[in-house]
């Protein structure tokens, strides 16, 4: 399944000829949103221009995004600009760090795109390693990461308990396996950011995780740089209000990958080169990636049908337990596969999917309710683990044409259609009779 939004092409090294020095487009753009911010803007920008001047082989632009301050921010940001013939300044009306970053970002012409808080708390030796992955084409997002092992951070008690905590409960919600989602260090490729931003929703301090959530979930890579990090004592960030929106962005983002509003799929790689999407010669399109969604749900959906037949199994006889487990299990496995292994999204069909779903069940329940039989005409009074050991080989069985029809009846490939170049012309025959 696609996104609507296009296809990224393969990621490649951006080209060594764009570093130039009087290339036109800067290859990073780095972003520093800020809110009343004038006591320490000038000093963090002019550090950051230093460092990039003297480190930074490529051409770059800093930008300080605005977010409607009400002090002399717009002024000295005003001042930095004309100063400095590599900063910019943007204005918005609008408070928000989401909502500055995707306005700039959007709107930049530099293939990679960063962030860093304006108090730079982050050591800036980790700003080319954050972005070398990008430019060469490995990655397609970074982050910094205060949370690695080879770490070193300066910080409150306080602090560190939110931040791990925050953490945990990405792992545990969302399933996230980036480290650090509020690390105010980030980079993204620029043609990564114009597909994925527009399904960003969160325009404040949520933006970062709803981002790399988002990113994580299409099968995009995240590159993670152990940072140094000094707290910054008279940070004026919110921590209740900041963590009481982080967790309901949590929760409506779980929801919505919950009931597949969105238009990301785990197995199938929507953005750019993943190698399994790669067509094999003899090999279906599509196959292998279905097989293994499918082998990983045939596993699950058999323990929980071994597990429920052993339930039911206490309180019937082996045929009616075998029946009840096998059309739960089926049910849940029709829904599954439905959306992880074949990618069918929404309610369109899903009856319809059900039904052909009950029909492959009923030709499985009767190699399964056969093998029983058999081993019941075999032996009087089979064990308990006999039984199971019969139903595990004849699952085995129907298990593979579960696939077999799920794939070519339940859920086909849709033809492709054809597009309109290569729409056959009218022969000259066909011409001449139309007329």
């Amino acid at each position: 399944m696609r996104t609507p939004l296009g296809n990224l092409p393969a990621r490649q090294h951006l080209p060594v000829t764009d570093a130039g020095p009087t290339a036109g487009t800067p290859v990073l753009d780095v972003v520093i949103p800020v809110y009343n911010e004038e006591d320490d803007l000038g000093t963090c920008v002019r550090r950051l221009h230093a460092h990039l001047s003297g480190t930074f082989p490529y051409p770059f632009r800093i930008t300080v995004a605005d977010n409607a301050s009400t002090d002399l921010t717009p002024a000295v940001a005003k001042s930095l600009a004309d100063e400095l013939p590599e900063v910019v300044s943007v204005r918005l009306e609008q408070k928000g760090r989401g909502r500055a970053l995707r306005t700039v970002w959007t709107a930049s012409e530099a293939p990679v795109l960063a962030y860093m808080d304006v108090d730079l708390s982050t050591d800036l030796n980790a700003l080319l390693p954050l972005v070398a992955p990008l430019i060469s084409g490995h990655s397609d997002l970074a982050i910094g990461s205060r949370l690695a092992r080879s770490s070193r951070v300066v910080r409150g008690a306080k602090r560190e308990f939110i931040s791990r905590a925050y953490n945990l409960i990405l792992r545990g919600s969302l399933a996230a396996r980036f480290s650090d989602a509020q690390c105010g260090f980030k980079a993204i490729r620029g043609d990564v950011a114009q597909r994925l931003l527009p399904m960003v929703e969160d325009t404040g301090w949520f933006f970062d995780t709803e981002m790399l959530v988002l990113a994580e979930r299409a099968g995009l890579r995240i590159h993670e740089v152990p940072v140094d990090w000094v707290d910054d004592p008279d940070s004026s960030v919110d921590l209740v209000r900041t963590a009481s929106d982080d967790l309901r962005g949590v929760w409506r983002v779980g929801r919505a990958l919950a009931t597949g509003q969105l238009a990301l799929d785990r197995l199938r790689r929507p953005f750019g080169d993943d190698p399994r999407d790669r067509e094999l010669s003899g090999v279906p399109a599509g196959l292998a990636r279905q097989l293994v969604g499918f082998c990983v749900i045939g596993v699950l959906s058999t323990l929980v049908y071994l597990a429920l037949f052993s339930l039911f199994r206490a309180g019937t006889g082996s045929q009616v337990a075998n029946a009840l487990a096998l059309l739960l299990s089926a049910l849940g496995n029709t829904a599954a596969n439905r959306r992880l292994t074949f990618g069918v999204r929404g309610r369109d069909r899903a009856m319809r999917h059900q039904a052909q779903g009950l029909v492959v069940f009923a030709i499985g329940l009767a190699l399964t309710s056969g093998s029983l039989a058999a081993l019941h005409t075999a032996t009087a009074a089979p064990s308990h683990g006999s039984e199971l050991a019969v139903l595990v080989a004849a699952n085995l069985a129907a298990t593979v044409l579960r696939f077999l029809l799920f794939r070519a009846w339940v859920f086909p490939e849709p033809s492709p259609e054809p597009s309109p170049e290569q729409s056959p012309e009218p022969s000259p025959t066909s011409d001449r009779s139309a007329r």
